[in-house]
């Protein structure tokens, strides 16, 4: 559909050209002219795009991501199809199942008389469809704010239909010569635009009623921190605003102070972390936006493999303004037992028509924990309220019903999205590790003890932020009331325990119910049922987050290399006792003296 190069010496030349791998060099006598790649760089597949990237750290990319690049895709597909269906145009996706329409015919006393043939209504005749790689004028304004190498630009011009134009935007030269070669290379220049510039004044000059972006995608090394106040001033309404965290040491809890200090929030280091951190940013977010009479509403908000991905919605209006104290809570966690507790900002009452605002009322704990008389830390405010829009996820996995394959990664997204649809709307979550440890006997298995909490009347799901998680209902006293009985069956030497720890507290107390560890039908999820794939392993080795891209690339000491250097330190130290040639500080020699 889209002219790769421009001119090409034959035919099977084009061929072996196209079946270019990811991290293959690139032979010469494939080069294209301006935009040919070099004997020093390399073409990298991902999805229907292939874009140049130069061997130097110049640009970052990190192919860890394509996860995260494959969800929005997917993500964005779905929002074009919602936005696009009230214009009266659907979407055209390759390689996806059309949904059969059908119209069923009731006679005149009511009984079914079968399914008839579809019928074109004057209101379907008049409906158009757009594809991959059209410019529609009717579609959504994109920017990609920190685009690098452009690749998540090109991915959509390349397999997200309904869209008008996109914006690649970056801040480094070599980043956006790096962009127009690769816009070329791919033939997208008819929906791909190339700028240099400072994402945040980008955003704040399109902040017009009608430049406003539809779409805002914000993925930077580390913390979006800085861009979110002009993201949500930039992007239209009902507009999509996708943000990535890689600052989890930030969010998670191991600096509080400088997470309080970029998103208004403070962390902490607890087995929630994850959650809180998703938590913590959909705060920053709506935070921001009430400043200009704007809220969010999240469609999607996932925790993965190093990072964190929200997708949510920007509207306008007062009245749902007034109700985000309300929709915020902080957070006490005790640094013994690990029992949490949410205190609302706000509350929000309704009085007929009406609602009347007020300040919360709390706090919720005493001054020391009630089970094991440690102290609370305090944390948040966080985001209390649904982290994702279940009809929106939903539509996304009928999406892959009809498309299985269409991108490397489907078989991932449809399991995090599975658990996702799973998950209560309770915010935060237990850990089995955590639970057992606390009291010091060995761990339930997930389905017992979710079936405890099935058999004592209360809900319980798994978390796609955590393997062994577990979110429920149930206070915090039934909770420890169902290790108590466990303890009982696994009994633990309670002479060992100190008078201190938390489990001598908690298990010296007894149970105020009787738990009923036998497993029930529905303690295991459908998700885990089928076998999706869930939690992944590892993708590669030092799969993690990659080295910042510096201006003129080559890094002297690659992270793999540093890590190697500081391996097996200990083993392989010399056993030799005399490498120490200098005297004791404790001692001074004197005239031969040691005094």
């Amino acid at each position: 559909m889209f002219a790769i190069v421009p001119r090409l010496h034959s035919l099977p030349r084009l061929t072996s050209f196209l079946k270019i791998t990811n991290l293959t060099k690139v032979s010469t006598a494939f080069m294209m002219e301006g935009a040919a790649p070099t004997q020093d760089e390399t073409v990298i597949t991902e999805g229907k795009a292939k874009v140049i990237y130069p061997s130097a750290n110049q640009v970052f990319y990190n192919p860890v991501q394509e996860f995260n690049r494959d969800l929005t895709c997917a993500v964005l597909t779905e929002f074009s199809r919602m936005q696009l269906a009230e214009k009266g145009i659907d979407l055209v996706v390759p390689g996806e199942r059309e949904q059969q329409k059908v119209v069923v015919d009731l006679s005149d006393n009511g009984e079914d008389c079968g399914i008839s043939d579809p019928v074109d209504t004057p209101a379907a005749a008049e409906r158009r469809t757009v594809t991959v790689g059209e410019a529609c004028p009717e579609g959504l304004r994109v920017l990609e704010g920190l685009a690098a190498s452009g690749l998540r630009s090109i991915r959509f011009a390349l397999e997200v239909p309904g869209l008008k134009s996109i914006v690649a935007n970056d801040f480094s030269t070599s980043a956006v010569d790096l962009i127009k070669r690769n816009i070329q290379f791919n033939g997208v220049e008819h929906l791909v635009t190339a700028s240099y510039s400072d994402a945040r004044m980008l955003m704040y000059n399109r902040m017009g009623k009608h430049d406003r972006f539809n779409v805002i995608d914000l993925d930077p090394y580390g913390s979006p921190a800085m861009f979110l106040d002009a993201a949500v001033q930039s992007v239209s309404e009902g507009g999509l605003l996708c943000v990535t965290c890689t600052d989890m040491a930030v969010m998670a809890g191991n600096s509080g102070e400088t997470c309080y200090g970029k998103y208004g929030s403070m962390s902490l280091k607890s087995r929630f972390c994850h959650e809180m951190a998703l938590r913590i940013l959909l705060h920053s977010l709506n935070l921001r936006a009430n400043c200009y009479q704007r809220y969010i509403v999240p469609l999607l908000s996932i925790s993965a493999d190093f990072y964190i991905r929200v997708f949510v919605r920007v509207f306008t209006g007062q009245a749902k303004v007034k109700m985000s104290a309300s929709k915020q809570a902080m957070v006490y966690n005790c640094v013994g037992c690990g029992t949490y507790h949410l205190q609302r900002m706000g509350k929000a009452v309704a009085h007929g028509n009406n609602m009347k605002y007020s300040a919360g009322t709390g706090p919720p704990v005493g001054t020391s924990c009630e089970f094991c008389q440690q102290k609370h830390q305090v944390g948040g405010p966080i985001w209390a309220e649904p982290l994702h829009d279940i009809a929106f996820v939903q539509k996304i996995l009928a999406a892959f019903d009809r498309c299985p394959k269409r991108f490397n990664t489907s078989d991932r997204i449809e399991g995090m999205l599975s658990m996702v649809t799973e998950e209560l709307n309770i915010p935060l979550y237990y850990t089995m590790d955590n639970l057992s440890s606390t009291v010091r006997c060995n761990t339930p298995s997930l389905l017992q003890f979710r079936s405890a909490l099935l058999h004592a009347g209360y809900k319980v799901s798994l978390s796609h932020a955590c393997q062994n998680a577990i979110k429920t209902d149930a206070p915090p006293s039934i909770i420890w009331d169902i290790m108590r009985c466990w303890e009982k069956l696994n009994p633990v030497k309670r002479e060992k325990l100190s008078e201190t720890s938390p489990a001598y507290h908690i298990l010296g107390a007894e149970p105020s119910i009787q738990a009923n560890f036998e497993i029930r039908q529905d303690a295991n999820p459908n998700s885990r049922k089928l076998g999706l794939k869930r939690f992944q392993e590892n993708p590669e080795a030092y799969w993690g987050p990659k080295a910042r891209a510096k201006a003129g690339g080559g890094i002297a000491t690659s992270l793999e290399e540093r890590r190697k250097q500081h391996q097996n330190k200990r083993k392989n130290a010399t056993e030799d006792a005399s490498f120490k040639q200098f005297a004791c500080k404790k001692y001074k020699q004197v005239s031969g003296l040691v005094l």
